[in-house]
């Protein structure tokens, strides 16, 4: 097998973002689908927040907290201008896992009776499977599970020819976060609303690649995660239409919430405060915000064209070794996962490691998805705005080295 290919060379430079990354150095950091590097804009936007703008938002009357409800609320008005939504269809939470247990309790406890169904795919992420899979427990309603094509998309065709009058849900991946396949979410949404079914979206993996527009899209409801946007750990988003949030009841009580409250009364705040509940994340929304202008000053059309360059070149090198298998579509949004014969994907990476190419190994919190490839895991590498062909340099570099250990 032969390694070597002229990356440097073969590859434009069009993103020269690194230097702005103080945690990455001279370190090949391939494992940005799990959760990205942030930029010193945002870290520079946290350390201001907790320091000299620190203050409670909603509450005081004082000038630094209504300053901060200012700088929160304007947080809100960014994410909802970066996806292309109303900033009172945006609720904070606490990530996508949150944003998709809420619209479970809330809108699924709702919605969803025994002998009711709940349509998924085979590549979701365990976040996108257990919640549904509880309300099924919960209420007897049935999970029906889309195929893949071949090359490891969600195979539209199929996924429609499985929906029914009783099909209430249909909880689809934008991008997989183990195959990088980009679904077609407004024909998904188109068929499962002439179904009589409302359509949740996974954006964890899209919305640092894609433009995304709500009214183009067609879905319902749409999470994403602030630390896979370049932002701080801690702070996601849940999007939905206005009308299916007001009509949503509460999923946590607290402060904030609420309107008025008695023993014997409550009554609820209008949405988005009504799914808030407690003193919020603040300084996560915040840096949340700075995530986001960051990434519309570089343009997210250039991120992912940069990423998609970069696997290009990545698969074609990798490709040259019979026995290692590379999983998934070729045009995947930034993501590569793969398989050498005879070769845990846990040594892959500790190997790897050694060299200073850190990739993820494992089941990737995709175990069905495992079961459909045949492997109980995989390795992945995942391309960011920092990433270059350094970083691609040395992953082929780690992969020769591995192979000559193994044989």
């Amino acid at each position: 097998m032969n390694l070597s290919f002229p990356l440097a060379a073969r590859i434009p430079a069009a993103l020269d973002v690194r230097d702005q990354f103080p945690g990455i150095g001279d370190w090949a950091y391939l494992d940005t689908a799990a959760t990205a590097q942030k930029p010193q804009a945002v870290i520079d936007a946290i350390a201001r927040a907790y320091g000299p703008d620190y203050a409670t938002v909603h509450r005081g009357v004082y000038a630094r907290s209504a300053n901060m409800t200012e700088r929160y609320e304007a947080a809100r008005e960014t994410v909802g201008r970066f996806i292309g939504a109303r900033a009172d269809e945006i609720i904070f939470t606490r990530g996508a896992t949150e944003g998709i247990n809420l619209i479970a309790q809330s809108w699924g406890n709702a919605n969803i009776a025994a002998g009711d169904r709940i349509l998924l795919t085979q590549l979701e992420h365990h976040s996108n499977i257990v919640p549904w899979r509880l309300l099924a427990d919960r209420t007897g309603a049935h999970i029906d599970v889309a195929p893949l094509t071949p090359d490891g998309a969600i195979d539209t065709p199929a996924l429609i020819a499985l929906l029914t009058p009783r099909t209430k849900i249909v909880a689809i991946a934008h991008v997989s976060n183990v195959l990088g396949g980009i679904a077609d979410v407004p024909t998904i949404a188109a068929a499962a609303h002439a179904a009589g079914a409302k359509l949740l979206v996974d954006g964890c993996q899209a919305a640092p690649r894609l433009a995304l527009d709500m009214a183009a899209l067609g879905a319902d409801f749409y999470v994403l995660s602030g630390h896979k946007l370049y932002g701080p750990t801690g702070i996601g988003i849940l999007w939905a239409r206005a009308d299916l949030l007001a009509a949503m009841p509460p999923w946590q009580g607290g402060g904030a919430m609420i309107e008025s409250v008695a023993f014997d009364c409550v009554t609820y705040a209008a949405p988005p405060l009504r799914f808030e509940a407690g003193t919020p994340h603040i300084v996560g929304a915040v840096a949340l915000a700075a995530a986001v202008d960051w990434v519309e000053a570089i343009g997210v059309e250039r991120i992912h064209a940069h990423e998609t360059r970069l696997l290009a070149e990545a698969r074609a090198a990798l490709a040259g070794d019979n026995r290692l298998i590379l999983h998934g579509p070729a045009d995947s949004a930034g993501i590569l996962s793969f398989s050498l014969d005879g070769v845990h994907p846990h040594d892959i990476g500790t190997i790897l490691d050694e060299g200073g190419v850190a990739i993820r190994a494992g089941h990737h919190c995709a175990q069905p998805l495992m079961a459909w490839l045949g492997v109980p895991a995989t390795a992945r590498a995942s391309f960011g705005a920092y990433s270059n062909a350094d970083d691609v340099d040395k992953l082929v570099t780690g992969m020769k080295r591995v192979r000559k250990i193994f044989g």
